[in-house]
């Protein structure tokens, strides 16, 4: 009986990890040989499109100055184009350091829509009415390069219509685990997409450094009020017909928080809406495949694919379950795991520091298994958008 438990047990995790593991090995071959090398666009001899970056803000009095100056520095390069702010929900100076910065303001205020999905469509709505051709959405707390904003003026120019630049952690030296998360986000931000850009399917948004037409928004507009609007917007657009592209010439960075609360607070809520997102629309999107939606697929493996630590835990459990075929599948999807990693790191230019820091893996993994209550909650239906207190600004 034990044994038939124990079996019964082993296939239950080769199905929960089977279509992440295919994900993996697709995304991870197709990116083998990719080397990171940002180049600008050539020059288009099209007129360059005017366009605008919004900023969503909730409560950035503290680094909003420092980031709209950074923002400034780029739209120096990029004729036609202006930073706008909106200012959603704040209960400080946002608006006014925002403005005194240089930059121009839009104030929401709506106790009822909170979250950044309800800010950007609120922007994007006002600023359609607007001569503008596209969009660039950065958040509050990061930097870009000075060729940041022309670089996207030129992909534009050249006929793209949605866009995802790279996007890293600006402090990974910080401490072991934003060293973890820089190394997580090489793999999911930036390999994957090079993946996924090489087998000609849509990268994928991130929340921070994507743009988006006036074509596409007027087509698909960003009504994406859960706490993982990104991709709940992604989804949107690719039934749409939509590819998002990845833009590699650029670069948006952000800091890694390190204190563990807020930490918490961060994966717990992106975490928390991935699963939300996955009750919701993985028996949708498995359906559209079946009738022949193929354009589908990647999206649906993507999500079918849990975060790493998860992916990782799940083959370590079937290693240990005594059903030899299953053992040796799990074997082989933990090496090509630490496969993917370690591409990811050598295509992102990192070295020794990063592959010292897999040494803390286990330990992250079991502080991701503290999250558990808080990811729980956050996945539920009226989960709430929560801010990640910014530190050092």
């Amino acid at each position: 009986m034990i044994q038939a438990l124990l079996s019964l047990l082993a296939w239950l995790l080769f199905l929960l990890t089977l279509p992440g593991t295919l994900e993996l090995l697709v995304l991870t071959g197709a990116a083998i040989g990719y080397r990171s090398r940002p180049q600008s666009l050539s020059e288009s001899p099209a007129e360059l499109p005017r366009l605008a970056v919004v900023m969503p803000a909730h409560n950035e009095a503290d680094g909003i100055s420092a980031c709209i100056a950074n923002l400034n520095a780029s739209l120096q390069y990029a004729p036609g184009c202006q930073l706008v702010v909106i200012a959603d929900n704040c209960q400080d100076d946002t608006a006014t350091l925002a403005a005194a910065a240089g930059a121009r303001v839009l104030v929401r205020h709506n106790e009822t829509e909170r979250g950044k999905g309800y800010a950007l469509d609120y922007a994007f709505k006002t600023l359609l009415a607007e001569s503008l051709a596209g969009f660039i959405v950065v958040d509050a707390d990061s930097r870009v390069d000075t060729a940041f904003v022309h670089t996207f003026q030129l992909a534009f120019a050249q006929g793209k219509q949605a866009l995802q630049c790279r996007y890293r952690i600006a402090n990974p030296q910080a401490s072991r685990r934003a060293r973890l998360q820089y190394i997580a986000w090489l793999a999911f931000n930036e390999l994957r997409l090079v993946g996924r850009e090489k087998l000609a399917v849509s990268v994928g948004i991130l929340g921070n450094g994507f743009a988006l037409s006036r074509t596409v928004l007027e087509a698909v507009p960003y009504e994406a009020g859960s706490i993982a609007e990104d991709m709940e917007y992604h989804l949107r657009l690719v039934d749409a017909g939509f590819q998002v592209r990845f833009l590699e010439a650029v670069t948006v960075l952000s800091d890694a928080p390190n204190q563990g609360a807020n930490a918490a607070v961060q994966r717990s809520r992106w975490e928390g809406g991935r699963f939300r997102l996955m009750a919701e629309h993985i028996p949708r999107l498995f359906m559209a495949v079946l009738q022949g939606k193929w354009r589908l697929l990647e999206p649906l493996a993507e999500l079918l694919l849990l975060p790493l630590a998860y992916h990782v835990l799940l083959l370590a459990a079937a290693l240990l379950l005594p059903l030899p075929i299953v053992q040796y599948y799990a074997l082989a999807g933990l090496l090509l795991v630490v496969g993917h990693v370690l591409l990811a790191i050598r295509c992102g230019g990192g070295g020794l520091a990063e592959i010292k820091a897999l040494a803390m893996v286990p330990f992250y993994i079991f502080w991701k298994l503290t999250l558990m209550p808080k990811l729980w909650r956050n996945a539920r239906r009226n989960a709430q958008w929560q801010r990640t207190d910014r530190e050092g600004l």
